[in-house]
């Protein structure tokens, strides 16, 4: 028996993969009228000190994130090899 018509709903018709762009900014376009009005209360919530001081750190964390951006993470590199410091690789060029 051929089992190909019923492949548990895997087709090259094009359904597989990513979301339509459409589809994507629906929800960015249901979300834009609230964004102002969440900064609010992230904010209210960071500056009542009657709050959970977890709640106040959190609410600070997201506005600062959003606000200012994620600051990059750097990772400290010490490894040598054979009193070869891989830091020197790329000083190469700077000198």
């Amino acid at each position: 028996m051929d089992n190909r018509k019923n492949n548990g709903g895997h087709s090259t018709a094009g359904k597989a993969g990513r979301p339509s762009l459409k589809n994507e900014l629906k929800g960015v376009d249901l979300a834009s009228p609230h964004v102002e009005n969440s900064f609010a209360v992230l904010a209210s919530i960071m500056i009542n000190s009657d709050e959970n001081s977890r709640d106040r750190i959190a609410a600070a964390k997201l506005l600062i994130e959003y606000g200012c951006g994620k600051p990059k993470e750097t990772i400290e590199n010490t490894h040598n090899i054979n009193d070869f410091n891989i830091k020197d690789i790329f000083k190469i060029g700077k000198e």
